[in-house]
């Protein structure tokens, strides 16, 4: 088979030999602009894609296709129904990015409770040299033992999340899905919110999940409470996060997702007034070992082509 890599960029310090050897010729691009796609996927048998978009009239302009392999979890950028009648299959990649989400979660969390990024700054700035004591200790340091999590989305991220904090001594919430939900050991957001020093939040972005942290959610949080975001930006009301966090009414906060990415049109939360706040570049998943894990999942699932091994197939 004759497949084509579309955008390979964010994968390219990667061992890719298992990759090309699944093929009689892999072709790869940095990047492929909505121009390109037509002619680039001409004759393969095989599309390798991350974040192009795969249309109808590309699917199906493509004779020889036979399966379209997605380098991530998500697949709205191809045309799923397009590819189904067509007859090609396509697969994902799937919890290849726990162990570095989790990792980059604590991250943040130990971040803001030691007051990171403010002590490094004083440092710099010179203001340790000129300690009257032997230590320097402007800033509030806090110990995660004794205190609750509350977390939002309990599937693997969110379950490895709870394992770390209780290794840290902390006691661990879980948010119910609805107001509904009456699974033991899960609270009512509006009940959860009140009890948490950290909110931690791991669900997916859906028409229910949109704004679920608005100004109303984060006035029943305490003042000494921080929020972590690892998971989509628009689950959280960016402009109501940024005034809570101006006027004091939230201790902290961090994430990694915005509404927008790259946020080239700017952003409530990058202004450079928000006291306490942490932005990281849509990075928590990028382990190499994560990134490796993706390139390995990707050839499981072409060898697999067919079989009930695959790790995911997208029906």
């Amino acid at each position: 088979m004759n497949a084509v890599f579309l955008d390979l960029q964010g994968l390219d310090d990667l061992d890719l030999s298992v990759l090309e050897n699944c093929f009689a010729t892999l072709t790869t691009f940095q990047g492929t602009s909505a121009e390109q796609v037509a002619e680039r996927v001409k004759g393969a048998d095989v599309i390798i894609v991350n974040k192009v978009q795969l249309t109808q009239a590309v699917i199906e302009s493509a004779f020889h296709l036979k399966m379209i392999c997605v380098v991530a979890t998500g697949t709205n950028n191809v045309d799923l129904k397009s590819a189904t009648t067509q007859g090609v299959a396509v697969y994902n990649c799937q919890a290849y990015g726990i162990p570095s989400v989790v990792q980059h979660t604590f991250s943040l969390i130990l971040a803001l409770h030691t007051n990171l990024l403010n002590y490094d700054r004083a440092v710099r700035a010179g203001e340790w040299q000129k300690s009257s004591q032997f230590c320097l200790l402007d800033f509030p340091i806090r110990e995660l033992s004794g205190r609750k999590i509350g977390i939002i989305g309990y599937g693997h991220l969110g379950q490895g999340v709870a394992k770390i904090a209780q290794a840290f001594g902390m006691q661990v919430l879980v948010a119910g899905r609805s107001v509904t939900d009456q699974r033991e050991g899960r609270m009512p957001l509006e009940k959860l919110l009140p009890e948490v020093d950290v909110l931690s939040i791991h669900c997916p972005l859906t028409a229910e999940t949109n704004n679920l942290i608005d100004a109303s959610a984060l006035a029943l949080m305490k003042k000494e409470a921080v929020l972590i975001n690892v998971a989509r930006g628009g689950v959280v009301d960016e402009q109501a996060l940024a005034d809570a966090l101006r006027c004091g009414a939230l201790a902290g906060a961090a994430t990694d997702v915005l509404t927008q990415e790259p946020p080239r049109q700017g952003n409530p939360l990058l202004s450079p007034d928000i006291p306490n706040l942490i932005v990281t570049p849509h990075s928590a998943w990028g382990s190499k070992e994560a990134r490796q894990r993706i390139i390995d999942q990707t050839v499981d699932n072409i060898k697999n082509h067919g079989s009930q091994n695959v790790v995911r197939r997208v029906v």
